[in-house]
């Protein structure tokens, strides 16, 4: 998973890429830590999933930009258009049955 640090290289991402995975964190944030190899791993089953991790400690612009309010964040994008949004007590099964539907498509 790439790292990004500017708010345009996140939304250049979005625009270009059919799907994208953006993971929300903070460096203090164990939960964040923990489950980020999670979804690593759970996304080299989804091909076509671009993915980026935002440090929000490294970019406080990012959790404005994109209504972030507690971590870790997951928003997944399909064509530019934000269709999943999970936060704080995320379940890699629930997540990925959700992004099942949508990756089907």
């Amino acid at each position: 998973m790439q790292k990004l640090n500017r708010i345009d290289d996140i939304k250049e991402l979005i625009s270009n890429k059919k799907m994208v995975l953006l993971y929300f964190s903070t460096n203090d944030c164990g939960i964040c830590t923990t489950l980020l190899p999670k979804i690593e791993k759970m996304l080299l089953n989804y091909t076509e999933i671009s993915s980026a991790h935002v440090s929000i400690d490294e970019l406080p612009a990012a959790s404005g930009e994109f209504m972030i309010f507690t971590v870790p964040t997951v928003l997944l994008f399909a064509e530019g258009r934000e269709i999943i949004r999970e936060a704080r007590f995320i379940s890699i099964d629930m997540l990925e049955e959700k992004i099942q539907k949508y990756y089907r498509n």
